[in-house]
């Protein structure tokens, strides 16, 4: 479809004048003059802009549109018009917006917009109004009526809307519900011209005007030739000069470039490439105007390219596999899961809008309609009843999605899988599988399992559904039984928890009730089979011989003589119905005082009972005895006697401390002392000290005096006693019904003491201080010592003789190589000082016969004159040397021939003569005859091969 719509200016001042547009498919677009009203669509205002083409009039003189009428009409508050009539299509989307209406508030201030059918429709503060639900119009015509209240005056106007069904023969083709809502969405677009307006107390003021243009609607994925013209834009200042259009905005100038392209002669704007809704839904540009110098000849106008949604996209399901979960015996109408598909389409239109479906369901038991879906929000729920999990445990659904709202001709599907698992619920009870059950046991065992007895339950393993629990409801009033649960087989365990007498029960008939740890679902009852009876048999043993009582106490006097008969101790056999003979022996007398006749029974002793033994305690002697049957096999049982001793004076007293220390002169010279009986009170204390009688000196040197009835006082009778160990007998006699007299002897030591008064004896030093442990550690240490000195003595001396044994390792006659040996003997000290320096002398005072001038060299001397130096004299002074010095370096200074001092010099000339001769002379001797040289052989090698070159002769 196409269109050609030119944008005309037409302005009126009077109210309720229109500025109309004519629109390609005789619909058109009005907006009133005199104040900032709305767009309304007049015909057929729904429009397919993608199939249209234009041209927009930017501009234009708006002084050739004023009449002398404008400059006499006062401002109006109201509403533009009293009515509005509009086309809208008989099916209207939620949230469309339908229509804008104008009020003119003269500057008084805001008003209240509010749509009267507020069931249906919404008017918003900008004076658009939005439907608020899916409306059919259904072939008839619809009226809303639009109030406007002053928030101040409450004054209130109002406005109808006549909305008008648009016949189907009214365009050139049909136009989808999504359309309306989005070609009614009105943008605004400024134009810079200025037109004159009458104020409210009658004066003229120019207001800026503004176009409403709806927006240019293009498919996606069209399959037109490209570029595919879109709309026309032009400015009306065109007729009297050249101008230039171009566009910008994303898909023009900025990326994604290149989408739009617009001639920048004719204005004509163009789609070069199919679009793609889902990538990019709408395009913002703005349009300009300018001449050939580039100057803005039309503010820019903003042109809003939406891209119209073809159904190119399949639903797809979020997940492949759904997973969901119902309990069994769901009641119809139960809520199981949602499915969720989503649409890449405009949600808006039917391409997004889906419809959900069950294709299939596996297995079809009880009924192959369990579930429906909501075809709208993919909801799952029950519509039978029957789920039971013994039966089916999980059943798959086959879910369809498709778009165009489930239209199976030009919708696309697609499916995914739904497993939903029947969840157990406790509703089969366990049931036993016998109704009686036996079990035995022998008596007196405890933790012995009886029986085990089996349940089945149908419901999942291993859950408290399945888990049973039992307990005996009867034949079990003492609590000797209980039946724990086997885990894994569910079974139940009878168990003996306390011993059984086989002579008081023979038998037990018990009842067993199991359940479930869940409770049982609604309307579940137990049945009889949960019920059961279990049959116990005791079985008979030899059971051991009892003492009684056990231990059995009695109380005696210490002193007992032996063969004395103390009590009887005998044992009964448990079994009554068993004639057996019993025997006793003894296993236990760590003091071997008793013995018990192996027939009846009789204890009697074959020691004196002594209550000071260390084997009572708390005066308490236990004895353990035993006693066995003649049953097969024969059974034995244990008996303990308790022999309380009473105490009578079998014990003398003693002196205690038994050894005591005292100084020389003590200061105060007095000891105090006890007595140490075994005895109870009264047998002990009070006790009676006494110096004995003998030795005479016991009384001489010592004096002993009463405190109290338990402690007595040991005091010097002289001034002063001598160092030494003294034993002083002490009579003591206790408190007892007959009354023990003991001679104690007090070792007494007597030493020098210290100003604290402590002994000083080395002998207590080294007893105290240093015991045979330390005494022994000490001496160790010492041995050790010993012997590290012995070690590094040793040590020392055999690095000497490695030192020695390197330095003999070479023998100095066998060592050939020119080493450098070390002459460090000085001489013998003063005594080897006393030296001629008479032998200091010049060579030319030498006898002649005495110097052997040998062939003399070229560099001997030098080749120049010889200067005469000084001549030492041959008679020697003290200072001979020091001045023969001084008279050779004043030569040398006045020398010609000698080097600056600051020369390097060659010291290579050695004089006239020397003692020795000439090195270059083979013949030197000192006594000025032949020598022989063969004792030179015996200084070794070197100095043979010295002797063969002096003494070899001329060869």
């Amino acid at each position: 479809m196409s269109l050609e719509a030119t944008y005309f200016k037409s302005h009126s001042t009077g109210e309720g004048s229109m500025v109309r547009e004519s629109l390609c498919g005789g619909g058109g677009l009005r907006r009133d003059a005199a104040s900032d009203g709305a767009l309304l669509l007049v015909g057929s205002s729904v429009l397919r802009k993608s199939h249209c083409r234009g041209s927009v009039v930017f501009g234009g003189e708006p002084e050739t549109w004023l009449t002398s009428k404008r400059s006499s009409l006062p401002c109006v508050r109201g509403f533009t018009q009293e009515e509005y009539v509009i086309q809208v299509d008989q099916e209207l989307a939620k949230g469309q917006a339908v229509f804008n209406v104008s009020f003119l508030d003269c500057g008084a201030g805001k008003v209240w917009l509010k749509a009267g059918d507020a069931k249906d429709f919404s008017m918003n503060q900008d004076g658009v109004l939005v439907t608020l639900r899916h409306l059919t119009l259904a072939g008839k015509d619809r009226v809303v009526v639009v109030y406007a209240k002053d928030q101040q005056t409450k004054y209130v106007w109002k406005t109808r809307v006549h909305m008008l069904v648009r016949q189907q023969g009214t365009t050139l083709e049909q136009v989808k519900p999504s359309d309306a809502t989005v070609t009614q969405q009105v943008p605004e677009i400024l134009f810079p011209w200025r037109s004159v307006v009458v104020k409210g107390d009658g004066s003229l003021r120019r207001v800026k005007r503004d176009w409403v243009i709806p927006p240019i609607n293009v498919p996606e994925n069209s399959r037109g030739q490209f570029p595919e013209d879109l709309v026309r834009i032009r400015s009306d200042r065109d007729k009297n000069r050249l101008l230039r259009y171009s566009v910008t905005g994303p898909g023009a100038d900025q990326p994604p470039t290149g989408i739009f392209i617009i001639n920048p002669i004719s204005g004509q704007l163009s789609v070069t490439k199919p679009l793609d809704r889902e990538h990019i839904s709408n395009f913002h540009l703005r349009a300009h105007a300018v001449d050939l110098n580039g100057n803005q000849v039309e503010n820019p106008i903003d042109i809003v390219i939406n891209v119209i949604d073809q159904n190119d996209n399949r639903p797809e399901f979020t997940h492949t596999m759904f997973n969901g979960s119902v309990p069994e015996g769901s009641k119809p109408g139960s809520f199981v899961m949602t499915v969720t598909a989503v649409d890449k389409d405009d949600p808006k239109t039917a391409n997004g809008m889906l419809r959900y479906k069950i294709l299939s369901q596996n297995p079809q038991s009880p009924s192959s309609n369990m579930f429906t879906i909501n075809n709208k929000t993919g909801d799952i729920i029950t519509v039978a009843a029957g789920l039971d999990r013994e039966k089916v445990t999980q059943y798959t659904l086959i879910i369809q999605a498709t778009d165009m709202e489930g239209n199976p001709t030009y919708g696309l599907s697609n499916t995914a899988t739904t497993v939903i698992k029947i969840t157990d619920v406790n509703d089969n009870p366990p049931e036993f599988t016998t109704d009686t059950y036996f079990g035995e046991v022998h008596e007196n065992r405890v933790n012995v399992i009886l029986s085990n007895l089996t349940v089945t339950d149908k419901d999942q393993p291993h859950t408290p559904a399945w888990i049973s629990v039992y307990r005996i409801i009867a034949g079990d009033p003492t609590g000797r039984f209980s039946i724990p649960t086997d885990p894994t087989t569910n079974e139940g365990l009878l168990t003996v928890v306390k011993p059984i007498d086989f002579e008081q029960t023979r038998s037990f008939m018990l009842t067993v009730e199991a359940e479930n740890e869940a409770p049982l679902a609604r309307g579940i009852h137990l049945p009889r089979q949960s019920t059961a009876t279990v049959s116990v048999r005791i079985l008979d043993i030899n059971e051991s011989p009892e003492f009684s009582p056990n231990p059995k106490t009695i109380k005696l006097e210490e002193g007992q003589a032996a063969g004395s008969l103390l009590t009887t101790f005998t044992a009964q056999d448990p079994d009554r119905f068993m004639r057996q003979t019993i025997r006793y022996a003894k296993i236990y007398d760590p003091a071997k005082w008793l013995e018990i006749d192996p027939v009846n029974g009789r204890i009697s002793t074959i020691a004196i009972l002594d209550r000071e033994s260390p084997y009572l305690k708390n005066n308490i002697y236990n004895v353990t005895f035993m006693a066995s049957d003649n049953g097969n096999p024969p059974a034995t049982g244990t008996g303990t006697l308790q022999i309380y001793l009473l105490d009578i004076n079998d014990n003398a007293p003693h002196v205690f401390p038994p050894e005591v220390e005292m100084c020389e002169k003590p200061d105060p010279n007095s000891i105090n002392i006890t007595a140490s009986d075994p005895d109870l009170a009264p047998n002990a204390g009070p006790f009676a000290f006494e110096l004995a009688n003998y030795p005479s000196d016991v009384r001489r040197n010592w004096t002993l005096g009463r405190l109290n009835g338990e402690y007595a006082q040991l005091r010097l009778r002289i001034n002063s006693l001598a160092s030494g160990l003294y034993e002083v007998p002490i009579m003591i006699t206790d408190s007892g019904n007959l009354p023990m007299t003991n001679t104690s002897y007090l070792r007494v030591k007597v030493c020098q003491c210290d100003h604290h008064g402590d002994c000083m004896d080395m002998e207590r030093i080294i007893a105290a201080g240093l015991g045979t442990g330390a005494i022994i550690a000490i001496l160790i240490c010492i041995i050790i010592l010993l012997v590290l000195v012995l070690v590094f003595v040793m040590w020392m001396k055999r690095r000497d003789k490695e030192r020695q044994a390197k330095q003999l390792l070479i023998d100095p006659e066998d060592d050939v190589r020119d080493n450098i040996l070390k002459y460090d003997e000085e001489g013998g000290g003063e005594e080897d000082q006393d030296y001629d320096l008479s032998q200091l002398q010049q060579p030319d005072a030498l006898e002649p016969e005495c110097v052997k001038v040998g062939i003399r060299r070229l560099d001997e001397r030098p080749l120049h004159h010889d200067h005469q130096y000084p001549l030492r004299s041959a008679a020697p002074h003290p200072g001979d040397i020091g001045d023969f010095i001084h008279e050779g370096l004043k030569a040398a200074d006045n020398d010609p021939t000698a080097p600056p001092y600051d020369s390097l010099l060659v010291f290579d000339y050695e004089g006239s003569g020397s003692t020795a001769g000439s090195l270059s002379s083979l013949h030197s001797s000192s006594s000025c005859s032949d020598q022989d040289y063969d004792y030179l052989g015996d200084w070794g090698p070197r100095f043979r091969k010295l002797a063969d070159l002096y003494g070899g002769g001329d060869d």
